[in-house]
């Protein structure tokens, strides 16, 4: 039988992978992450070469700290795919997730955050 009898999937025919397989199908991260968490390639783990490719990007990345939000565009996945593979990350001791203000007790800093980006909206 020929090669060309036997119909490819969409996804050979393309290389395209669906977001949400490449999490298995989670899309519940083990870690409190927002757009402006920062996350950071932990030391340690810099000599460590993760199986899945996401990962390895993730690290070389976040060599100087990067957003989840900047995470995603660099990956191409919708926020909730990079939630989740950040989350996996970090759970594998690759990365460092560093703490956002969040709740009562960052209103203020809150409140400061979006007068500064209002501010840097304004001069654009």
């Amino acid at each position: 039988m020929s090669a060309e009898a036997i119909p490819l999937h969409p996804a050979e025919q393309t290389g395209f992978v669906r977001p949400y397989a490449i999490t298995g199908g989670r899309t519940k991260p083990n870690h409190h992450l927002e757009l402006e968490t920062l996350v950071s390639t932990r030391q340690a783990a810099l000599l460590a070469v993760p199986d899945q490719i996401e990962h390895q990007l993730i690290m070389e990345e976040c060599r100087t700290p990067h957003s989840v939000a900047e995470i995603a565009a660099m990956l191409r996945v919708p926020f909730g795919v990079a939630r989740v593979l950040v989350s996996d990350a970090a759970d594998a001791g690759l990365v460092n997730v560093h703490r956002t203000i969040s709740g009562d007790e960052g209103a203020e800093a809150h409140l400061l955050l979006m007068e500064r980006v209002l501010s840097g909206l304004r001069r654009l």
